[in-house]
This record gives C-alpha cells, structure tokens and sequence, in this order.
C-alpha cells in the first residue's frame, strides 16, 4: 500500500493516468474525494447540507420502489446506493463517477467499481457550483456510457423545487427530456424505470 501513497504524493499527484487496477488499490479515503475522467483525478467537492439531504431521501424512495417492483416481478434483483463509484468506460482512458444516487441490478458485493451496464438509473442533485458538471459534463457521458434515465434534482429555498427525467435515445446516444415532475401535489408517481412514488413532502424543509 506504501506505493499507492507514494503515488499519490502532494508534489506528484498523479504521474499516470488511473487505470481500473490502480482505483481498487487506492485508499478508499483517497477514491472519496475524487473522481476519475479519463485516467485524471478530478476533486469531488463536498456537497451541502440540503444536497446530502436531497439525495438521501430520493434514495429511500427509489429503493422502496425498488423493493415493491422486486416484489411484483419474482426474480428480478435491484439495488439502490448513494455516492457509489460507477465505472463508466475502461478504454482508451478509465472514467469512473459518483451519482448522487444510482439504482441497478443486482452486483457482487466486491464489485468494485461498479460496472456501468448494470445501472438503470442515474439522479444527481445540482448544487451551486456544479451545474455544468450535472447538466452537461455528467449528462453527456451517463448518455455515452448506455445509462437509460437520467434524472436532474433541482433544489431551491430549502426544498426541491423540479425533478427532470431524461431518456436515453439510443440512436443518437444522447438523453431527450421525458417529463419535468414539480410538487403540484403532495405526491408524484412516475413509472420509469420502475413505479417510484415521489413524496414531495419528504423533499422541503431540507435543512431540518
């Protein structure tokens, strides 16, 4: 472990580009702070305390959907996780990203990162500062990477004011707006890629 931390040194941050190989053996500390875009390590900023909120809220919901659809459709086998490392290609250059949520089917416990193949759905909430990473830079590659439904969490005054649901369009490997959920009401169901039952209530007054 000692070379992967000489590696790593502050005057040499990064001498070669992060292979797959290299990611496991970095030290987990080290992975959660960063991401990997083509073999470069870029700083993940810590997210605020409403985003952290957001996206673990989101996640319960999406991961009761999942347990409900599991229910309803004997065999199938989904999972839900927060800030989970999803390798997105190897080649030419490895990228690997951390969705504020992510729902997929069923992996190894010691699959590491998770292979993008498997993820259904990816949801990142936008926080100042991170808007063209979230709505561009991220968008652009989860619609590369085959990732079928995008979702853009929107968070305003305490609360999350739009969720936008975006679907892969295979010909053109890019994502097309499929519906644009707002708290009308106290709760929204949508049924793609699974029935998930948004309770709006869960997602105001986020700082408390």
């Amino acid at each position: 472990m000692s070379a992967i931390f000489d590696w790593a040194k502050g005057e040499n941050l990064q001498p070669e580009p992060i292979t797959v190989e290299i990611w496991k053996q970095l030290p987990e500390e080290f992975c959660r702070q960063v991401e990997v875009l083509n073999g470069e390590a870029i700083r993940a900023e810590s997210p605020s305390r409403e985003h952290q909120k957001a996206a673990r809220r989101l996640a319960d919901m999406i991961e009761s959907a999942a347990e409900e659809h599991m229910r309803r459709h004997d065999g199938s086998c989904l999972d839900v996780s927060s800030d989970f490392d999803v390798l997105l290609w190897q080649f030419p250059s490895a990228t690997i990203r951390r969705p504020d949520v992510a729902l997929f089917e069923c992996a190894p416990p010691d699959e590491r990162p998770l292979r993008v193949h498997r993820v259904k759905l990816a949801v990142e909430v936008v926080s100042p500062g991170s808007e063209k990473t979230d709505t561009a830079d991220k968008k652009a590659e989860y619609a590369l990477a085959g990732i079928p439904w995008y979702w853009l969490v929107w968070v305003a005054d305490n609360q999350v004011t739009s969720i936008e649901v975006h679907v892969l369009d295979h010909a053109f490997d890019q994502y097309r707006p499929h519906v644009v959920l707002e708290p009308v009401s106290d709760r929204t169901t949508i049924d793609v890629p699974i029935r998930v039952h948004i309770d709006w209530r869960r997602l105001a007054e986020l700082s408390r």
